[in-house]
């Protein structure tokens, strides 16, 4: 790699890794708590301030569950299918289903049934930048937005603004798997499903 070419991708590593911070909800203070890196070297690392070293690298790439050469924006070397490395979160498994940090985002997400007896209780809405596209492929989910407390089936297809309050759960007694697309930018998908009814 030309050094012209090392230099724009060390100057991508800011963003990248504010970027990557971001779509995944994590505070820098969270982050520095995981990686014993301090606030103020994060800080400045996503800012292009501090110069990406690997000491600094590997342990980003592990908290983030991500190949070093994907933190880095390392050139593709020909292959191109994803390997994908599935994270836990909050219960979910979530199964990347696209390798680069920068704009749009998909996953499979997949969501364990609710405990027996569980009750359909009020579910905590998040709310954050960026832009969420849903497509259910088996089970029932569960999506509060707003005021609207909805349930989404095989099939069925939501799209909304995550500056609006949401939260997911399982409606049902067998696992949901759906498809989650995510611009933090606010990139949109046009295609829209409706409350059943309306």
């Amino acid at each position: 790699m030309a050094d012209e070419d090392l230099s724009e991708v060390l100057t991508a590593v800011g963003p990248r890794l504010r970027a990557l911070r971001r779509t995944r909800g994590t505070t820098l203070a969270q982050l520095s708590e995981t990686t014993g890196i301090s606030l103020s070297t994060l800080s400045r690392l996503e800012a292009g301030q501090r110069k990406p070293t690997l000491e600094l690298l590997l342990p980003l790439a592990k908290a983030y569950g991500v190949q070093l050469d994907e933190l880095v924006g390392a050139p593709a070397t020909g292959d191109p299918r994803v390997h994908p490395r599935p994270f836990t979160r909050h219960g979910q498994t979530f199964v990347p289903l696209t390798r680069y940090l920068g704009g749009l985002h998909a996953y499979k997400q997949i969501m364990p049934p609710r405990p027996p007896g569980g009750r359909d209780e009020p579910l905590e809405q998040r709310v954050h930048e960026g832009y969420e596209w849903l497509y259910v492929l088996s089970g029932r989910l569960r999506l509060a937005l707003g005021e609207h407390d909805l349930v989404l089936t095989s099939g069925e297809a939501a799209e909304f603004d995550t500056r609006t309050p949401h939260g997911f759960a399982n409606a049902g007694d067998q696992p949901v798997e759906f498809l989650s697309l995510f611009g933090a930018q606010g990139e949109r998908i046009h295609v829209r499903a409706r409350p059943a009814g309306t």
